[in-house]
């Protein structure tokens, strides 16, 4: 599920909350590839995100 295409009043919390870490790491990426941050700063960040939003590994996947 692509998150620009997405109609969000249709979507479960978890479906929201699933597009909203999908975007956000997204984010972490772009910022790494451009060398805006280092990867210790990527790897720590993305592990707050997953701790926040209570995603695990096993659960991050785009087609969520």
């Amino acid at each position: 599920m692509e998150t620009d295409t997405v109609h969000w009043p249709s979507l479960t919390q978890t479906e929201k909350k699933a597009q909203l870490f999908i975007k956000q790491k997204r984010l972490l990426d772009t910022f790494l590839q451009n060398g805006a941050i280092s990867r210790a700063q990527y790897d720590k960040s993305l592990h707050d995100l997953r701790e926040k939003m209570g995603i695990d590994k096993s659960m991050e996947r785009e087609d969520i």
